[in-house]
């Protein structure tokens, strides 16, 4: 009877380091897609701007200036 309750602690102990093991890779998976989706959000900002940008030069009419290397 102790030696079937021995290994079932055992047994447990395996599960939750197996389960501690998936949390943390888990977690470092979460962390990762936050740092993208920071990323992603401010390239979509800079692309708002910009199409704002356009859009304020169309309403003006004025022509577009040159480019930097004229």
């Amino acid at each position: 009877m102790a030696e079937n309750h021995e290994q079932r602690l055992i047994a447990l102990e395996e599960r939750l380091a197996h389960q501690d093991q998936t949390i943390e890779e888990l977690s470092a998976v979460i962390t990762g897609q936050w740092r993208e989706i920071d990323r992603l959000k401010r390239q979509l900002a800079m692309i708002d701007d910009q199409i704002a940008a356009v859009e304020q030069l169309a309403r003006t009419g004025k022509a577009e200036p040159p480019p930097p290397h004229y």
